[in-house]
């Protein structure tokens, strides 16, 4: 069987933008009669078939959203869709949603997929390997051809388009000021996040916030790492080594871990050693001690992403120029419980 090209295949082909394509073949007065007669022959030759239910005409809306998730097995992100699938869902827009695993390819692979006139904007959080290797043609590709996309949480602020973040770096010099606040002098930073964008902004956070109280940043009190491999080992040793009297995990891999390994290897917590993690799921408030946390209101964040795509869906199309985009932030809360000691 012949396979049938698509749109953005035909444009990529022919040298043109999938919006010339599409009006050719609709016969716009846009387009020059040469133009369209070129056009719908290579679209015959190249055996395209419009899709009756995507086609996205002048004025025109599928109603349908893009949701491309780094990790649907992060209970941050889950609660983020939660938040999109509900102001969404209000509004009369449905969802597709997908997961990148992390992969720059397969993110690459969902936008193309969808991006053919089946979605009227995107949201999304950028895969661990699309920030490693800082590469953001895709992403561009699209936004180029018209389609908005709204980033969340990992964002690459080269990009020209609305963004919603939480203030990583504050609530980073806040929780380690806290534990400062806490009379603790030796504060280790652990991460498995290190190669993301969020987990740099909270590793600055935490330095400020020594700076700001006259503590050098001791590299031997560190512990990042990219991912949760080998960590457990590499964590326990630091622990076990350097003895610091409190401990800030970027990430609620790295404070749910060390928590667990404190509590197993004989230290109080907190009257011994404090720890703060970032994120708030089950893990942190079904622990004895219950885990204080940098909250990061998840369910609010996806909710204003959701506002802010179909906010540019239905508006009225305005020239690039023109255009200024918006970068939301939404303010974190340290959930003080048990395993910081009493601030003095």
């Amino acid at each position: 069987m012949k396979s049938k090209a698509t749109l953005k295949e035909l444009a990529k082909e022919l040298g043109v933008s999938t919006s010339t394509v599409s009006k050719a073949l609709s016969n716009s007065p846009e387009i020059s009669e040469l133009t369209k007669i070129k056009i719908k022959e290579f679209a015959q030759l190249k055996n395209y078939k419009p899709n009756s239910i995507a086609k996205n005409l002048k004025n025109q809306r599928s109603y349908t959203i893009g949701v491309i998730l780094p990790n649907i097995l992060n209970p941050f992100f889950a609660k983020v869709f939660s938040g999109i699938e509900i102001y969404a869902n209000e509004k009369g827009y449905n969802l597709i949603t997908c997961t990148s695993n992390e992969s720059l390819e397969k993110e690459k692979q969902m936008l193309e997929m969808l991006d053919n006139g089946a979605i009227d904007g995107f949201i999304l959080a950028l895969a661990e390997e699309t920030q490693k290797e800082n590469n953001f043609t895709h992403i561009y590709n699209v936004l180029r051809d018209g389609t908005p996309i709204v980033l969340f949480d990992r964002i690459a602020p080269e990009l020209k388009c609305d963004k919603v973040i939480v203030d990583d770096f504050d609530s980073a010099v806040e929780a380690t000021q806290y534990l400062i606040d806490s009379s603790c002098k030796k504060i280790a930073l652990l991460s498995t996040i290190n190669n993301l964008s969020v987990g740099k902004l909270r590793e600055n956070g935490y330095k400020e916030a020594l700076q700001k109280n006259n503590m050098k940043f001791d590299a031997t009190l560190a512990l990042l790492r990219d991912s949760d491999e080998g960590f457990d080992e590499k964590m326990g040793a630091l622990i076990l080594d350097k003895k610091p009297d409190a401990i800030f995990a970027v990430d609620e891999y790295a404070a749910v871990t060390a928590m667990k390994f404190c509590l197993k290897n004989g230290f109080h917590v907190p009257n011994e050693i404090s720890i703060i993690g970032f994120a708030d799921g089950l893990w942190s408030r079904r622990m004895t001690p219950s885990l204080s946390t940098v909250s990061q209101h998840a369910p609010e964040i996806g909710q204003k992403t959701a506002e802010l795509i179909i906010k540019r869906i239905e508006e009225i199309p305005d020239s690039e120029s023109e255009r200024i985009f918006e970068t939301v932030v939404i303010k974190t809360e340290l959930r003080k419980r048990d395993s910081v000691r009493k601030e003095v």
